[in-house]
């Protein structure tokens, strides 16, 4: 089978992965509102057909996060993708650096910071959760550093763990018995491709940039316990003037969907500001992301460049949120889907497929250049 589509790779992922990973990706928090309503109001948006324009030369190219992209996309951050293929976010990054576009690591990946520079020729972004171990954070942003990155992606929506009901029921989270290990066995015995190329010879399947702070081993179930004691609730804008003062390269928030949370970013000093629900893993009956993106957009007034995340499945998705206000969008699900289904060769057939089909969308609107796609291409916008 050849993916034609985003839905093609994730019934791909689906059969190729145990289940327990795989609702890991494709699930979302409580009864999963948020998480169709990014899909299906992106949907909602009609674009105009506009026809005799001259589109035989399409510019798809713009600047995201401080660096060149060939079109309008960044990989997000994705935790455990190395779960998902052999070393995977050293794939993606590859893939990532090969179609041009931005490669943003999450804190929480199997393969360390250091591992992913080493596999790339440029410098990859780090995200980055505030935890109550600052000592470590110091640490890790020095070492981030040093590894070359220029710009962090501070994830800010992620203060408290929200229930995602699949993951409890696949055995992924909550109690760590020998019921759960049971349940996850059986699984990898069902996908034993999976389990050869990934689960043996993936190994090892650790959280490599929190390891030296997790002294009971981390590993997955370690992980989720730590993170329930480590990440810190108590963070304020206050707290971004502590990591000023241990990061001296650009800095993008995520996890905005309030307008006055995007000022108040902007004034704590975000250079970028990212429109995002976590993918509808946190806060369930929160507004989708492309929802919440023109009233952001409008409250950061060009003080700030404004992404955003969250239901992005298509070219044609990419170009409606550029109508809306966002110089670009940042692929999660997407990725990992791909990444599961052909490993780093499916993100790049997944990135091709992307930008084709924005370049088709943009030219079937009349549109030429990514940078001054405007609300116009809407219908009744």
């Amino acid at each position: 089978m050849t993916p034609a589509s985003i839905e093609d790779f994730r019934e791909l992922a689906r059969r190729r992965l145990p289940r327990f990973l795989f609702d890991y990706i494709d699930g979302g928090s409580y009864a999963e509102d948020t998480l169709r309503a990014n899909e299906a109001d992106l949907r909602q948006l009609k674009l105009r057909q506009r026809v005799m324009r001259d589109v035989s030369e399409i510019s798809p190219g713009t600047t995201m996060l401080g660096q060149e992209a060939a079109f309008p996309v960044a990989l997000a951050p994705i935790g455990l993708a190395g779960l998902y293929a052999r070393r995977g976010e050293v794939q993606a990054a590859r893939a990532a650096e090969a179609a041009g576009i931005p490669f943003i690591l999450s804190s929480s990946s199997c393969c360390a910071i250091e591992e992913v520079g080493r596999g790339v020729t440029k410098p990859v972004m780090l995200q980055l959760y505030m935890i109550k171990d600052r000592g470590f954070m110091a640490e890790l942003l020095a070492r981030t550093a040093a590894a070359g990155v220029e710009t962090l992606i501070l994830t800010v929506d992620l203060i408290v763990h929200s229930p995602r009901r699949r993951d409890l029921r696949t055995g992924l989270t909550g109690q760590q018995g020998l019921a759960a290990r049971m349940t996850r066995a059986v699984e990898i015995a069902r996908h034993p491709a999976w389990a050869w190329d990934v689960g043996l010879w993936g190994r090892p399947h650790t959280l490599g940039n929190f390891a030296p702070c997790m002294p009971d081993g981390a590993g997955l179930a370690e992980f989720t316990a730590w993170v329930g004691r480590n990440f810190d609730a108590s963070i304020t804008w206050a707290d971004l003037d502590w990591l000023r003062q241990h990061w001296h390269g650009r800095l993008a928030i995520k996890g905005i969907l309030d307008p006055d949370d995007a000022r108040d970013a902007i004034t704590a000093g975000a250079g970028t500001i990212i429109v995002s629900n976590h993918g509808g893993r946190q806060l369930d009956g929160a507004p989708s992301s492309i929802a919440a993106l023109p009233a952001v957009v409008e409250a950061v007034a060009g003080r700030a460049d404004v992404l955003m995340d969250g239901g992005i499945r298509s070219g044609v998705d990419i170009l409606r949120a550029l109508a809306l206000g966002a110089r670009g969008i940042l692929l999660g699900r997407a990725w990992a889907f791909a990444l599961g289904a052909q490993g780093g060769a499916g993100v790049t057939r997944m990135l091709e497929l992307m930008r084709h089909e924005l370049a088709v969308a943009m030219a079937l609107t009349g549109q030429r250049d990514v940078r001054t796609v405007s609300r116009d291409i809407l219908v009744d916008g």
